[in-house]
């Protein structure tokens, strides 16, 4: 297959049966601030659920970016690396800026129903290659420096669930004749 630089996108979920703390933080942090904003969209409470507030409260699609705002010093303490993902040393390597939090599900008055997703997007890489199961990467546009044979500095990523390519341009190379 063509290489070239890409983005990697990461699909961390977070619910009731979660062992990490970081994960247990962002999970009761989250759910708290769930539940205050669906009181203030519904102060009867007549919708428990966030499926029912969807359905029915007008303005209930901000929820996402509204329980967002308890996770968000949570996401600075990774300090720009995609959590879970790692290379075959163990070490977190892979830089990211961008992300979205989205409700799986919730319950204002049941914490076990409450299921989160924090979507994380990688920073652009230079795919090199792919080992088995593993992508040969380098941060960065590296395409310029690839033919001239210096030596790079890389990191070889497993392929894990939740973990896609979302974003590919060919690297010029790899479409030359």
């Amino acid at each position: 297959m063509q290489k070239g630089i890409i983005k990697l996108g990461y699909r961390k979920i977070i619910d009731a049966s979660t062992h990490n703390a970081w994960d247990q933080f962002v999970f009761n942090d989250t759910h708290l601030e769930f539940y205050m904003q669906a009181q203030r969209l519904d102060p009867a409470g007549k919708f428990p659920t966030f499926r029912l507030l969807k359905e029915h409260v007008a303005g209930a699609d901000q929820l996402h970016y509204l329980t967002s705002t308890a996770a968000i010093g949570y996401i600075r303490q990774l300090n720009d690396l995609i959590p879970d993902v790692a290379n075959r040393f163990g070490k977190r390597c892979l830089p990211f800026q961008q992300f979205r939090f989205e409700i799986i599900d919730s319950h204002i008055q049941d914490k076990s129903q409450h299921k989160i997703s924090i979507w994380f997007y990688s920073d652009p890489v230079t795919w090199i290659d792919t080992v088995e199961n593993n992508l040969l990467i380098a941060c960065g546009d590296k395409t310029a420096e690839l033919p001239t044979g210096d030596e790079l500095q890389t990191d070889l990523i497993p392929l894990s669930p939740f973990l896609s390519i979302t974003h590919f341009s060919p690297s010029e190379r790899s479409i030359k004749p």
